[in-house]
């Protein structure tokens, strides 16, 4: 019998250091200060000043530009990936391969998007349009919103963004206040 409570004894011990040491661990951790966050200043940069809010309050609502979209046609498929305030975008597929992604964003919240065509020397369908390196097309309607068809199979070439800009219902969207 007398084992038996020398046993318990020192299972009770045990367990005990245990529980102090894993007290201590946590104390000391939880203790320590951590480094700021890279994020940190600039989050209270932007809050102690009235920052710019990221989207424009007068932005248009993406759901609104989904009826200026080319539909699918000729065994292509459109299929919407995005929808925000201020911002539209849809997959251009066929044959179940990624070519192209469409957008449709109002520079209301991007001032410098509508900055780019300030000096644009090449149009599509009556809108001035620039090409950004070699795999994307945009075109600004009503100086607001910009219309861009980004390449992404190798066979869809800076004709095939410009083509498929004019598939948009471009007057329609100029006509949106």
């Amino acid at each position: 019998m007398m084992n038996k409570t020398k046993l318990d004894w020192r299972i009770d011990w045990r367990k005990g250091v245990m529980a102090l040491v894993l007290c201590l661990t946590l104390a000391v951790s939880g203790c320590q200060t951590q480094a700021p966050s890279q994020f940190d200043q600039v989050q209270k940069d932007s809050t102690a000043r009235n920052a710019t809010p990221a989207v424009a309050k007068d932005a248009t609502k993406g759901g609104e530009f989904n009826k200026f979209f080319p539909k699918g046609q000729d065994g292509y498929e459109r299929v919407y990936t995005q929808e925000k305030k201020g911002f539209a975008e849809a997959k251009l597929k066929k044959d179940g391969k990624e070519l192209a992604m469409l957008a449709v964003t109002d520079t209301r919240s991007l001032p410098a998007a509508a900055a780019k065509f300030a000096n644009a020397k090449a149009t599509i369908a009556g809108y001035p349009s620039v090409d950004l390196g070699t795999t994307q097309t945009s075109v600004l309607v009503s100086d607001r919103y910009q219309v861009k068809v980004i390449s992404k199979a190798p066979s869809f070439d800076k004709e095939a963004r410009a083509k498929w800009i004019q598939k948009f219902d471009l007057n329609g969207l100029s006509k949106l206040k």
